[in-house]
């Protein structure tokens, strides 16, 4: 018998339940689960112990300072979940920042009364997080809502590289955090390639990475994309803004996109995230996107993309 109450731990796997059909069905989330908007409706299980009013060098501080003693940066509300007697937890492990961890959340599911299943959805690259919408469909009892989603997905990514078959690969930089600078890996290098552009940073797959800022040059990118992880495009411009004198002796044209909605988390969403990016790269041959997904910045050196 499929489950009929899920807890989920992760923004983006609250994302996929739904877009499954399974909201009614989802009984708590996280203090970060704010899509589609009723989600936030749902009870919240989590809150982040770092102060929420802090610049990208603070925030960045807090988290290797805790990270580094050993010490969680969410908590999670065991009385709470205990009384909604979830029958499943979705949880992750891939990102030690992004969530309650892994083992957290097994140590405390194996100690309420009835203790629910507990999936992890762990992906490191973009077929990963497809291939998790069946399997988190499976162990919710929604095999069909699952097959078609992905296929969905897929249409939706073929239309793309159809789209941009032919046209100049533009060099791109896709800049995660920008105080420290961090290069987005993962999925994002996938996502620039399906969308025809050649990421000159980052590495498919793998954990996205430091960089100083004469590398970020070296690389001579000639679109530079701010997408600081959990930021929506008002404040990823923000930041790109606080970065404009570096940025501007790059002599690349920047853009500031919705990274919190379409590339950071690994959810249904990633899918926009693709058709975004082949706008910004390849605007003649893919639409543009509904109004605020991102913005083109001038930094005081707009060069103009081949």
């Amino acid at each position: 018998m499929p489950p009929v109450r899920i807890a989920s731990l992760v923004p983006s796997s609250t994302e996929m339940l739904f877009a499954l059909g399974l909201g009614d069905s989802v009984v708590a989330v996280t203090h970060e689960c704010d899509y589609p908007p009723q989600a936030a409706q749902r009870a919240h299980l989590t809150n982040s112990v770092i102060e929420g009013d802090l610049s990208a060098a603070e925030i960045d501080a807090a988290v290797r300072e805790r990270t580094q003693r050993g010490e969680a940066l969410y908590e999670l509300d065991e009385e709470l979940l205990e009384a909604l007697a979830p029958d499943l937890i979705v949880t992750q492990a891939v990102c030690e920042v992004c969530a309650v961890s892994y083992e957290e959340v097994k140590a405390v599911a194996s100690r309420l009364p009835s203790p629910p299943e507990v999936i992890s959805l762990d992906p490191t690259t973009f077929g990963e997080v497809l291939g998790d919408i069946p399997r988190l469909a499976l162990g919710a009892g929604a095999e069909d809502q699952g097959a078609a989603l992905v296929e969905e997905a897929g249409r939706r990514i073929d239309a793309v590289v159809h789209a941009v078959e032919g046209a100049g690969r533009p060099r791109v930089a896709a800049l995660e955090w920008l105080d420290p600078v961090f290069i987005g890996g993962h999925w994002v290098p996938q996502m620039i390639e399906l969308a025809g552009g050649e990421d000159v940073l980052g590495f498919a797959g793998e954990r996205s990475r430091t960089a100083e800022w004469p590398e970020v040059q070296a690389a001579r990118p000639e679109v530079i994309v701010s997408m600081p992880c959990g930021y929506a495009t008002e404040r990823a411009a923000e930041e790109a803004l606080g970065a404009r004198e570096r940025l501007a002796g790059i002599g690349a044209r920047v853009a500031a996109v919705d990274a919190s909605a379409y590339f950071s988390r690994p959810g249904p969403r990633l899918v926009d995230g693709v058709e975004l990016m082949a706008h910004l790269l390849h605007p003649q041959r893919v639409g543009a996107p509904p109004p605020g997904r991102f913005a083109w910045l001038d930094v005081g050196n707009p060069a103009p993309v081949t």
